[in-house]
C-alpha cells in the first residue's frame, strides 16, 4: 500500500464493458499500473477533482438518509423500513447489471461483497433505523459524525494506509468537535440509541473501506449492486415478515422517505460515494464525512422542524476546516 491515496496495492486493474472483453486502465491517481506512463500533473489533477466531486455527492445524498427515516418511520415500523428499502434498491441495481449483462465478480472479490452486504445494505441501515426510534435526527447525525475516523482506521488496518501525522491530528480534532456536539445534546450520559449508533459507525466503516477496496476493480455501481443482490434472500424474507408484523399507513411522507432510502441512498448515494473513493482515496474520501452531521442538521431543521442546536455554527467552521487540513496532507 502506497501512502494514504491508495485503497489497494499498485495492480493492473480490468474494467469491463456490457459486450466486450476486460481491457486494463490506466490506473488512478496514487495507483499507476506498473509499466503504464504517469499521467500528466494537470490530467491527475482533473481525475482528483472528479473523484471529491463525486465523494461529495455521496455524502449530499447520505445527510439526507436519516430525515428520509424519519418520514419513513412515520408510517412503517424499522424493520419493514429497512427490509423494503434494500428490496427496492437491489430491483434498481439488479435491472441495470441484466441490462447490461454484467458478468458476475471474481471469486476473490465475492468476501469483499459480503462485507458491503453486511455494512452497509444490511448493518448500517438496521441499527440507525432502531436508534432513529429513540434518538432525534439531529442528535444521531453528530455522532455519526464519528464516520471518517473509524473508516480511516479500518482503512489503515485492512489496505495498510499510512495517512501522515497532520492527517491524523486533524481527524482527530474533527472527532472531538463532533463528540463535544453528542454529549451536549445527550446530557454526557450515553443511552441505547447511542450505543446503536456506535455499533453502526463499526459496520459501515468496515463496509465502506471493502467498497472502495473494490471499486478500483470494478465500477461503484456494480459494488453496490452485487452487494445488494447477494442480500436479496434476507431482504425478502425480512420484508415478508416484517409487513406481517408490523404497521403500515402509506402517507406522502412516508412512501417520499422509503423512496430516497431506496433509490437515493442506498444505490445512487454508494455509487457516487464508491468511485470517489476509488479516485481520492478511502481516507481522504472519509474525511469528507465529517460535513455530514452538519448537512443533516440543516435538513432535520428544514424538513422535520427539528431546533438547531446553538454550537452549530461554530462547530461547522471547526469541521470545515478539518476537511480543508485533512485534503490538502498527504501521507
Amino acid at each position: 500500500m502506497r501512502d494514504n491515496d491508495s485503497a489497494t496495492a499498485s495492480v493492473a486493474i480490468a474494467v469491463s464493458t456490457p459486450g466486450a472483453p476486460a481491457a486494463p486502465v490506466q490506473g488512478t491517481p496514487g495507483n499507476p499500473v506498473e509499466g503504464a506512463p504517469e499521467p500528466a500533473a494537470p490530467a491527475r489533477s482533473a481525475l482528483v477533482g472528479r473523484g471529491a466531486l463525486l465523494a461529495a455527492l455521496g455524502v449530499a445524498a447520505f445527510s439526507l438518509t436519516f430525515p428520509a427515516t424519519a418520514w419513513a418511520l412515520e408510517g412503517m415500523g424499522p424493520w419493514t423500513v429497512v427490509m423494503l428499502r434494500s428490496v427496492l434498491a437491489t430491483a434498481l441495481a439488479g435491472g441495470a447489471l441484466a441490462v447490461f449483462r454484467v458478468r458476475p465478480p471474481e471469486r476473490r472479490h465475492w468476501a469483499g461483497i459480503a462485507v458491503v452486504a453486511g455494512g452497509v445494505v444490511l448493518g448500517f441501515p438496521l441499527l440507525t433505523t432502531l436508534a432513529l426510534e429513540t434518538s432525534t435526527t439531529s442528535h444521531a447525525a453528530v455522532v455519526v459524525g464519528l464516520l471518517p475516523l473509524t473508516t480511516a482506521a479500518f482503512s489503515a488496518v485492512r489496505t495498510g494506509a499510512r495517512p501522515s501525522r497532520t492527517f491524523w491530528i486533524a481527524s482527530l480534532v474533527g472527532a472531538v468537535v463532533v463528540i463535544g456536539f453528542a454529549v451536549q445534546q445527550s446530557g454526557g450520559a450515553p443511552g441505547r440509541g447511542d450505543l446503536l449508533l456506535f455499533a453502526a459507525l463499526l459496520v459501515c466503516a468496515a463496509g465502506y473501506t471493502e467498497g472502495g477496496r473494490l471499486a478500483r476493480h470494478m465500477p461503484g455501481w456494480q459494488v453496490i449492486g452485487w452487494a445488494l443482490v447477494l442480500a436479496l434472500p434476507v431482504t425478502v424474507a425480512g420484508a415478508a415478515l416484517a409487513l406481517s408484523t408490523e404497521p403500515l399507513r402509506l402517507t406522502v411522507h412516508a412512501v417520499s422517505g422509503l423512496l430516497w432510502l431506496a433509490f437515493g441512498s442506498q444505490f445512487l448515494g454508494m455509487v457516487a460515494w464508491y468511485r470517489g473513493m476509488a479516485a481520492i482515496g478511502i481516507s481522504k474520501a472519509s474525511q469528507l464525512q465529517l460535513a455530514q452531521p452538519l448537512l443533516t442538521l440543516v435538513w432535520s431543521v428544514l424538513l422535520l422542524g427539528e431546533q438547531l442546536p446553538p454550537a452549530a455554527p461554530a462547530a461547522a467552521l471547526a469541521v470545515l476546516a478539518c476537511i480543508a487540513v485533512t485534503q490538502r496532507t498527504r501521507g
